[in-house]
C-alpha cells in the first residue's frame, strides 16, 4: 500500500528560506568592502597618473598597476560569485606584451576587455551599496518589527491590540519579501558582473582562434613527426633489404656465368627491377622527409637538392639559428617544388634561391629567368605551396608577369 506524505504550507515554502538564501545575503554583504576597495584602488591610481603626469615616469608606473590591480579585483570577484552563488564567470584571455613594460601598458589601455572591467568595479559600489541597504533592511526590518510587536504586545497585554497586529503583519511581510529582494539583488549583480567582467564576442573569438591556432599547430607537427618515422622505418628496414636483395642478384649476375641463357636473363631482370626499385624507394623516403633536414639542417638538405636539379641552381642559405624542424620541412618542400615545377613549366635557364633569417621570420626567395605567366589560379602546385605555407601561418606573395621573370617569396614564422 502506497503512502502519499501529506506537505503542509510550511513544507512548500521552507525551500524560500533555504540554503542559498542566506549565501546570496553573505554575497551582497560581503560586496559592499571589496565594492569600495576596487572603487579606492581605481580612483587613488588614477588621480595619481593624472596629476603627476609631468613626470611622466610616475604614470607610467601608476597605470601598469592600475591594470594589475584590476585583474586582482577581477579575479576577488569571480571568487566571490563562485564560492556563493555557484557563478562560474570565465577567465579572460592573457594578453601579453613580452618584456616591455610600455607595451604591456598599451596592449592593455587598447583592450575593451580592461574598460569593462574597471566599468563594473567603479559601478560595483553602487550596485553592491543599494543592494546592501535592501537586504538587511529587509532583514533587520523584519526582526525590529517582531520586537515591537513583542513589545507593544507586553504593554497592551493582547495580541488583538491594532498596534501587535500592525508590528506582527509587517514583520511577516518583510521576512517573507526578504528571499526576494536577496535573489532580485544578486541576480542584478550576476548580470552586471556577465556582462563587464566575462569575455565579449571579441575575446572569445580571440581565444577561439588562438586554440585553433594551436590546434593546427599540433596536426602540422604530428603529420611533420610521422612523416619522419616513416621515412626512418623505411629507411632502416624497406631500404635495406632492397639493398641487400640487390647487392644479392648483382653478384649472381656476375659469378653465375655458367647458367643457361634464359636462367642468366630472369637473374638480370630481377637485379635491374631491384636496382628501380630501390632508386623509386629512395626518392619516396625524400619526399617525405630527408634524413639530411634533420641530421645537418636546411642548408645541406638544400644543397643536396640543388645539385639534383635538371637545371643550373645558385643557391644562398644564411640562417644563423636553426628553425623549428616543422618549419624547416616547409621551406624544404617549398623549394623542392618550386624547382621541380620550374624544371617542368617555366622553360629556365637557370633558377637562384636565397635563404635568410630576419628575427623570427625565415624567409626565401626563389627566382627563376623562364617564361613567366605563374599564379595560384594557373594549377594545383602552387596552391598546394600556399596552403603548404599557410598552415604554419606563413605568407608567400609570386610575382610572375608574362614573359618573365618569376620570383617567389615566403615568410614563415621560425617557431
Amino acid at each position: 500500500m502506497t503512502h502519499t506524505e501529506v506537505s503542509t504550507p510550511w513544507d512548500r515554502i521552507r525551500p524560500h528560506w533555504s540554503a542559498q538564501t542566506w549565501l546570496r545575503t553573505v554575497h551582497v554583504v560581503t560586496g559592499v568592502p571589496i565594492a569600495l576597495l576596487a572603487s579606492l584602488v581605481i580612483l587613488g591610481l588614477a588621480f595619481l597618473s593624472v596629476t603627476l603626469v609631468w613626470t611622466v615616469v610616475v604614470p607610467l608606473i601608476t597605470l601598469l598597476l592600475l591594470f594589475r590591480s584590476v585583474r586582482l579585483l577581477t579575479w576577488l570577484q569571480r571568487c566571490r560569485f563562485s564560492a556563493f552563488l555557484g557563478v562560474e564567470i570565465p577567465a579572460l584571455p592573457r594578453r601579453s606584451g613580452g618584456g616591455n613594460p610600455l607595451k604591456r601598458l598599451l596592449d592593455e589601455a587598447r583592450t575593451r576587455s580592461t574598460w569593462r572591467q574597471i566599468g563594473y568595479h567603479l559601478t560595483s559600489p553602487l550596485i553592491s551599496g543599494i543592494g546592501f541597504v535592501m537586504v538587511v533592511g529587509a532583514w533587520s526590518g523584519s526582526l525590529v518589527t517582531a520586537a515591537l510587536a513583542v513589545r507593544r504586545w507586553n504593554l497592551d497585554g493582547t495580541w488583538a491590540s491594532v498596534g501587535v497586529a500592525q508590528f506582527a503583519l509587517l514583520s511577516a511581510a518583510l521576512f517573507v519579501a526578504g528571499p526576494w529582494v536577496v535573489r532580485g539583488v544578486a541576480a542584478l549583480d550576476v548580470i552586471a558582473a556577465e556582462a563587464l567582467l566575462g569575455p565579449s564576442l571579441s575575446d572569445e573569438l580571440v581565444l577561439r582562434v588562438e586554440t585553433l591556432r594551436e590546434s593546427r599547430a599540433e596536426v602540422v607537427d604530428a603529420a611533420d613527426a610521422e612523416r619522419r618515422r616513416i621515412e626512418r622505418d623505411l629507411h632502416d628496414g624497406t631500404q635495406q633489404r632492397l639493398v641487400s636483395l640487390a647487392m644479392n642478384l648483382g653478384m649472381a649476375r656476375a659469378n653465375l656465368v655458367d647458367l643457361p641463357e634464359p636462367a642468366r636473363e630472369v637473374i638480370a631482370q630481377a637485379h635491374e627491377e631491384a636496382k628501380q626499385a630501390l632508386k623509386e624507394l629512395r626518392d619516396l623516403v625524400r619526399g617525405l622527409h630527408p634524413a639530411v633536414l634533420s641530421d645537418e639542417g636546411l642548408d645541406a638538405a638544400l644543397s643536396g637538392l640543388a645539385a639534383r636539379a635538371p637545371l643550373p641552381v645558385r643557391l644562398r642559405v644564411d640562417i644563423p639559428e636553426r628553425a623549428s624542424p616543422t618549419i624547416e620541412a616547409v621551406a624544404f618542400f617549398v623549394v623542392s617544388e618550386t624547382l621541380t615545377n620550374i624544371a617542368k613549366h617555366a622553360r629556365a635557364s637557370s633558377a637562384q634561391v636565397t635563404i635568410d633569417r630576419r628575427g623570427d621570420l625565415l624567409h626565401l626567395t626563389i627566382f627563376d629567368d623562364g617564361r613567366g605567366g605563374a599564379g595560384l589560379d594557373g594549377g594545383t602546385g602552387l596552391r598546394g605551396l600556399a596552403q603548404r605555407v599557410g598552415s604554419v601561418d606563413g605568407a608567400l606573395r609570386i610575382d610572375s608577369p608574362p614573359g618573365g621573370p618569376t620570383t617567389i617569396r615566403v615568410e614563415l614564422p621560425c617557431e
